[in-house]
């Protein structure tokens, strides 16, 4: 009989993610990890053929991470849905830091930097359904208020700042109603 399995696909991307959420993304590396299980590489290589895929593992993990705090804060009904899509994204970035800076704060020199995701196309929808605006204005509205959502997000995972909820919410109702009147404005015109 074969001896079992101990060190499993499963188990070595608990530990890495372990490793991201405290050390970043960049302390993930074959020998490292080994350490951190108590074994050779050969076992993270048996279920990985390169550290690549790995990594693309962690990065999946890490996306449905945030999708999952997106859907569930919206779920809530705490918030009106598209301000609900903007406090789960600082949300996120307070409670997963590491896996916030991974997903929205890496070098994406390589990468489609027109790639949009099936929650942007929602996002961008609420915010042309909400103002009846179209959905090129939409669109950089959303982008226009991304960038104060990031901005609270990025201070949050880098402990740059700390803001208290109420603050969060204010300045992101603030930000809202004064794109708000600019566009409908626009539209009037």
């Amino acid at each position: 009989m074969p001896p079992k399995v101990k060190i499993t696909k499963e188990k070595i991307l608990e530990c890495a993610l372990d490793m991201v959420r405290k050390n970043g993304f960049s302390s993930v590396n074959a020998r490292i990890l080994a350490k951190e299980l108590g074994c050779s590489t050969q076992p993270i290589f048996s279920n990985y053929p390169t550290m690549d895929a790995l990594k693309e593992d962690i990065l999946s993990f890490a996306n449905t991470t945030y999708l999952n705090y997106l859907k569930d804060d919206m779920a809530k009904n705490e918030y009106p849905t598209y301000k609900a899509s903007g406090m789960a994204y600082i949300h996120f970035a307070k409670e997963e830091k590491e896996l916030f800076k991974l997903l929205f704060m890496r070098d994406r020199t390589d990468e489609d930097q027109n790639k949009r995701t099936d929650d942007f196309e929602e996002i961008v929808s609420i915010v042309q359904k909400n103002l009846g605006i179209s959905r090129e204005k939409a669109l950089i509205f959303h982008l226009e208020m991304w960038v104060c959502v990031h901005g609270i997000g990025a201070m949050i995972a880098t402990s740059y700042l700390e803001f208290d909820k109420e603050l969060i919410s204010q300045m992101l109702s603030d930000s809202y109603l004064g794109l708000k009147k600019h566009y409908l404005s626009e539209e009037q015109k």
